[in-house]
């Protein structure tokens, strides 16, 4: 491949699919370079260590998979079906990724493991999505009164076991999707405004 073609987009391509056959503590600058057809020199030019490709590969990735939920978090239907959608979508994007997908899921995973600010970052931004649209939704009348972001964090929490990473061997399990269900039902009844409010 000749260099004056090779672009960062590029490179995070073949860095993730190195990363997925030879796995995080194996793969190589050189590695990626040779899946390229170039010198390790030539990838160097646009990230300046291992650990920076690494992290750019974790970051392409979590930008792929989560734009859906910034769009439902930016849409114009009601709080409670946005919220319903969000975090239906952030479970099944996990959810698919880790069943349909196991070597790149495991792939990211460890990436994320060593990626602490990156993630928290990450999570900061998810969280941040949600609350605008629990704010949508007090301002609406469909919400009682409440705190967005500790409101936010705490339906994050809530759900943890749908879309943490560590809980994914629970997935494919038979009943998931009606558990999922029961846990929306009770968050939004929860979240509902008192009667005499709007309702859902």
């Amino acid at each position: 491949m000749n260099d004056t073609v090779l672009t960062p987009e590029r490179i995070l391509a073949a860095a993730e699919e190195v990363l997925s056959r030879y796995g995080p503590s194996k793969t190589t600058v050189v590695d990626v370079a040779q899946a390229l057809g170039v010198s390790h020199g030539s990838v160097y030019r646009h990230f300046a260590s291992k650990a920076a490709l690494r992290e750019a590969v974790l970051r392409r990735w979590l930008d792929r998979g989560f734009a859906p939920l910034a769009a439902i978090a930016a849409s114009r239907a009601a709080a409670p079906t946005r919220v319903r959608q969000w975090l239906t979508a952030l479970r099944e994007g996990k959810r698919h990724k880790a069943l349909d997908e196991p070597e790149l899921f495991a792939t990211h995973a460890a990436l994320a493991a060593d990626a602490g600010e990156l993630i928290a970052e990450h999570v900061d931004g998810l969280r941040a999505q949600l609350a605008r649209i629990l704010a949508d939704g007090v301002a609406s009348g469909h919400f009682r009164k409440l705190d967005p972001a500790t409101t936010a964090l705490a339906l994050f929490d809530a759900t943890v076991r749908f879309h943490q990473p560590s809980m994914s061997y629970l997935w494919d399990r038979p009943g998931e999707d009606a558990a999922f269900e029961a846990v929306l039902d009770l968050l939004l009844h929860g979240l509902a405004a008192a009667p005499g409010g709007r309702s859902r």
